[in-house]
């Protein structure tokens, strides 16, 4: 592939690993409200907003941005943010991931807190090399800081064998590109695309990739 081969793999979670779109359409359908894709994109863009201030918990946070953008009642709006961890994974994931460990060590770096990382571990049905989320960094990607912590907490230098992988270039490709990380872009069905020395269509044909560079 022309790159240095992965010695970390790092994961976006909600977006890349795990289907927040359909998650929280389903979630909003439980509650008698449909959601439309601006209106997602709208309550992506007032999560950041609120992740650039002053740390507060991610679940709050999710709460607020669908009080701000749906009108959702705060009591409703908490009952989804609690759950965000046990949404959908994407088909792909679960199997993707278990095989890209034995490349390298896999960790997620997420906008989350410490409970959606035991509810999405629970769903792959293990747990990664590290679970690094907003609430042990206290800041939010894409702040440099989140980055940094990342990497004290790993151990991982900042080069190209660390491998970050997203589909969203606004919280996660522009950082991984400035810090001299190897970006992997992944194109779901949800997407902001962004600077990647790699793409692909899905986390298995990514899969695919890497193991046939490697058994060359």
């Amino acid at each position: 592939m022309g790159l240095p081969d992965p010695k970390l793999i790092t994961f976006d979670i909600f977006g890349t690993v795990l289907d927040w779109r359909t998650g929280l359409r389903e979630a909003l359908h439980r509650h008698g409200r449909e959601l439309a894709d601006a209106d997602f994109d709208r309550v992506i863009d007032r999560q950041g907003e609120l992740e650039s201030g002053a740390y507060r918990p991610y679940a709050e946070i999710f709460a607020e941005s669908l009080v701000d953008v749906l009108a959702m009642s705060p009591a409703d709006a908490r009952a989804i943010g609690r759950n965000i961890g046990t949404w959908p994974l994407y088909p792909d994931s679960r199997e993707a991931l278990a095989r890209l460990m034995q490349i390298a060590p896999c960790a997620a770096i997420s906008n989350s807190d410490r409970a959606h990382g035991e509810d999405v571990q629970a769903q792959l049905g293990f747990r990664l090399s590290h679970w690094i989320c907003a609430e042990d960094a206290r800041c939010y990607k894409p702040a440099r800081a989140a980055w940094r912590f990342a990497g004290d907490r790993i151990g991982a230098a900042f080069d190209g064998s660390w491998w970050h992988v997203s589909a969203y270039g606004d919280y996660d490709l522009v950082a991984a590109r400035e810090l001299g990380l190897t970006g992997v872009f992944i194109a779901r069905s949800h997407h902001r695309p962004g600077p990647a020395a790699i793409s692909a269509a899905s986390l298995d044909e990514l899969v695919t990739s890497i193991f046939r560079a490697v058994s060359r």
